[in-house]
C-alpha cells in the first residue's frame, strides 16, 4: 500500500504541473469559445489532482510513512505544506473566472474574457508553477533531512 500512496502522490503532482503548464500555453492564446472549454476541462483536472495529491499526502503522513510527528517537526515540509495551501488558494481566481465564462459556452459563443483579467491569470499561473519549483525544492531537502 505504501508504494501505491506514493504512486498516487507522484502521478497526481506530475498531472498537476502538466494542467497548469497547458493552462499556460492556452492562456496565451485568444479566448475562443473552443479555448474557454478548454481551459475549463484543464481547471477540473487540475482540482481533481490537487484534491488527489492532498488527500494522498495526508494519507501517507498519517498513515504510511514515518509519521505525523516526524513531518509536521520539519520545516522543510510545513513550508511544503503550507506553499501548496498557498497555490490552491490562488488557483480559485482562475478557476472562478473560467466558470464565469460557462454562461457564453453554452450559448455557443466566445466568452466575453477581459485582456487584464486574463493577463492576472496568466501571472498567477506563472507564480503557481513558481510555488510548484519550491515545493520540489523543499521535497528535496526533505528526502535528504535538510530544513528541519
Amino acid at each position: 500500500m505504501i508504494v501505491t500512496a506514493a504512486f498516487l502522490h507522484h502521478l497526481a503532482a506530475f498531472v498537476l504541473v502538466a494542467m497548469l503548464a497547458i493552462q499556460l500555453v492556452l492562456l496565451r492564446q485568444p479566448i475562443t469559445a473552443e479555448n474557454a472549454k478548454r481551459l475549463g476541462v484543464i481547471d477540473s483536472v487540475l482540482g481533481a489532482s490537487a484534491g488527489t495529491l492532498l488527500i494522498v499526502g495526508l494519507l501517507r503522513v498519517f498513515f504510511f510513512e514515518k509519521g505525523a510527528a516526524y513531518y509536521f517537526s520539519s520545516h522543510a515540509f510545513l513550508t511544503k505544506f503550507g506553499l501548496f495551501i498557498v497555490i490552491g488558494l490562488a488557483s480559485i481566481v482562475p478557476t472562478m473566472e473560467f466558470m464565469r465564462w460557462r454562461k457564453a459556452m453554452k450559448a455557443g459563443r466566445a466568452p466575453d474574457a477581459d485582456p487584464k483579467k486574463v493577463q492576472t491569470i496568466r501571472k498567477i499561473v506563472h507564480w503557481e508553477l513558481a510555488g510548484v519549483v519550491l515545493i520540489l525544492l523543499c521535497a528535496a531537502m526533505m528526502a535528504r533531512g535538510g530544513f528541519i
